[in-house]
């Protein structure tokens, strides 16, 4: 019998921020909140869906569609690589980047896929519920914030 090696779903996450730098969260069936983002698409043999050409692209694609926002992917977070088990037995790899936010004052949508969007300043992050690998991704791209200022425009130094 041929060896398989394991696969690892990779879902790839944002930390975004509106224009008062609330950070955009979204509740999921499990009533927790969770960054915005998703899974890379391999596309469809037809064409119709076209394949993601990196983890970028798949992140902005699945913060448009999942919100209505428009955004700039990157960053990667230092610490935003981690391994998340949403439910015994299901292990995914989370892999966070910082967005900018090219629609910061547009309110955000919510799709089917989550039950409601919220915006948070980032002194409330530490007391939602949520995954502490979430939790430190965004008090990172707050850490990038100079002061009085956004993230939006920052790079890792």
């Amino acid at each position: 019998m041929p060896y398989t090696p394991p696969l690892w779903p990779v879902s790839v996450k944002g930390v975004a921020l509106d224009a008062r730098d609330r950070v955009l969260l979204l509740r999921n069936e499990r009533d927790e909140w969770e960054l915005p983002g998703g899974r890379l698409e391999t596309g469809t043999d037809d064409g119709s869906q076209p394949p993601d050409t990196g983890p970028e692209a798949a992140l902005e694609r699945e913060i448009r569609e999942e919100t209505g926002w428009e955004v700039e992917a990157g960053p990667l977070l230092d610490g935003g690589v981690w391994i998340y088990e949403p439910v015994p037995g299901r292990r995914v790899l989370i892999v966070t980047y910082g967005c900018t936010v090219l629609t910061p004052h547009r309110p955000p949508a919510v799709s089917h896929e989550h039950r409601r969007a919220g915006l948070f300043p980032g002194h409330e992050v530490p007391h939602l519920t949520m995954p502490d690998g979430y939790k430190r991704s965004i008090a990172a791209w707050y850490a990038l914030m100079p002061a009085g200022g956004s993230p939006r425009s920052a790079t890792p130094g």
